[in-house]
């Protein structure tokens, strides 16, 4: 597992991030995600309303993962969408990486 992967393990036992298309949207609307990985293997619909309202909230999307890898780094199944919340700010830079 690669060091990205590793920390965003780390933030989630940090509770610094949410997970899910839902969770992520509705946290997006209130201006509280920062950073979002989005599986690449992620569904049509998921993938185009995620990009969309990232997009429109000017909130960075990284694709460079599979949902297995994302839900393998967290220890559940599967996960395609997760969002670095404002309090893991400090996160941030090392998941940009």
């Amino acid at each position: 597992m690669d060091k990205i992967l590793n920390n965003i393990g780390l933030a989630y036992r940090a509770k610094v991030i949410v997970i899910g298309a839902e969770e992520v949207l509705k946290n997006m609307r209130n201006n509280n995600i920062t950073y979002i990985f989005l599986a690449n293997d992620a569904a049509k619909n998921t993938y185009k309303a995620i990009m969309d309202k990232a997009s429109f909230y000017n909130v960075e999307v990284s694709t460079a993962y599979d949902s297995l890898a994302l839900a393998h780094c967290l220890g559940k199944e599967n996960v395609k969408v997760i969002g670095l919340t404002k309090k893991g700010q400090h996160f941030k830079q090392i998941l940009r990486k």
